[in-house]
């Protein structure tokens, strides 16, 4: 192989196809697919990968589709969840969020960027590397996967327990304005419970309010999360309460029970027990005998599988100098004439099962940008889809030609 030439015959082959990305991604705009509700994306997905030439085409029972690409001994996997949050406040947009709009160079709509360029983007990167015969000793896998936003990871979960798939590495088509990511803080949904004794609330001295103890939790709280660990490369570990309960009996009554949701991201160290530690700890939990707890994820998915988990989301990072991300920095280098930047996503993905969970390194490129991440009026730039296919279409080779050379 000429690993000077191919390079711009397949930017040359992705600006080809810029129109044909364009109107896909448009059209799996248009449906709307939260997550337990993605049959009808899946469908139209596999419908693109029919048309492109994809080898072999599945749906496993939980609903995710995954499409292969020949037949080598090293099999390197591209993932991208299809379901998207819901659209909000409708006011907030300036267009029909399933309808969106485009011009020369963006596309809009829910799910443009977060992450439906990085899907159309990792489909056509299947039709340039069959045009251009850029198969190797490898095989494609290209998974388009379900409740990833209720529920990061469960997918992969799901495909390497009972699909029993396990990739060399995984290339993550999240939104990374087509920089290489090469991890990001974990991440738990904690809950904390007070209880109380009602009584009516015209003598409240007859009762215990269960919110009012809540009141010195929720200051204590304030209080860790400044003291919460650093790392240089993820950054700092955090929390926020997102939402609070209470039970009561009425208005007029002392309220017998209070919960709060804790979100807690995890920088490089912290653990699942470190972080329940550190809650349980404080003075205010102990006074109150406040319960705190892990949240279960038990939703059905759009097949009728319930596959549950714990909402504990590990914590993830490869090393700079990691042949899965040196792999990616060449392909950079050589397509675009430039140095990438090699950074981290602030959110999470799927990695935090298939690297966090399982140790199967990951590499984050794609189009799109975070901060259009579940934002009204989201966007993403055609110009990164088009150079999101020509790195997804040349990885492959670049890496079992990285690993050679060592």
């Amino acid at each position: 192989m000429d690993y000077i030439s191919i390079f711009d015959k397949v930017l040359k082959c992705a600006e080809k196809y810029r129109d044909d990305m364009s109107k896909f991604l448009r059209e799996i705009i248009a449906i709307p697919c939260e997550s337990c509700y993605e049959k009808n994306k899946i469908l139209r997905i596999k419908e693109e990968m029919e048309k492109v030439g994809f080898d072999k085409i599945e749906i496993d029972p939980m609903g995710n589709l995954l499409a292969y690409l020949g037949t080598g001994s090293h099999l390197i996997a591209f993932d991208g969840h299809v379901d998207t949050v819901g659209v909000g406040d409708p006011s907030l947009w300036n267009y029909n969020p399933y309808e969106g709009d485009e011009d020369e160079e963006v596309i809009l709509g829910r799910g443009s960027s977060d992450q439906g360029g990085g899907i159309a983007a990792m489909v056509y990167a299947a039709k340039i590397i069959k045009e251009l015969n850029l198969e190797d000793d490898y095989t494609l896998l290209v998974t388009c996967t379900v409740q990833e936003e209720d529920c990061d990871g469960l997918c992969w979960q799901y495909i390497i327990n009972e699909d029993e798939v396990n990739p060399e590495f995984v290339v993550i088509t999240e939104p990374t304005a087509c920089n290489i990511y090469r991890g990001h803080r974990g991440r738990m949904e904690i809950k904390i419970s007070t209880s109380g004794i009602s009584c009516h609330g015209s003598a409240p001295e007859r009762g215990e309010n269960a919110i009012f103890k809540m009141a010195s939790i929720l200051n204590e709280l304030k209080e860790l999360d400044e003291k919460l660990a650093y790392n240089d490369f993820l950054g700092k570990g955090t929390l926020t309460v997102s939402e609070i309960f209470y039970s009561s009996p009425s208005r007029c009554a002392v309220a017998d029970g209070c919960s709060i949701s804790v979100d807690r991201r995890l920088t490089y160290g912290e653990t699942y027990e470190s972080a329940i530690e550190e809650i349980k700890n404080l003075p205010s939990i102990k006074s109150t005998n406040a319960r705190v707890s892990i949240y279960d994820y038990d939703k059905v998915s759009y097949t009728g599988l319930s596959y549950n988990t714990k909402s504990y989301f590990p914590t993830w990072v490869i090393p700079e100098e990691h042949d899965v991300c040196q792999a990616l920095v060449e392909t950079y280098r050589n397509l675009f004439r430039a140095n990438p930047i090699v950074d981290k996503w602030t959110f999470s993905t799927n990695g935090v099962s298939i690297m966090g969970r399982y140790g199967i390194p990951c590499i984050g490129f794609g189009p799109g940008h975070e901060d259009q991440a579940h934002a009204p009026n989201e966007r993403t730039w055609k110009n990164e889809v088009v150079k999101s296919a020509a790195m997804y279409a040349l990885i492959p080779k670049m890496y079992l030609k990285q690993i050679k050379n060592k």
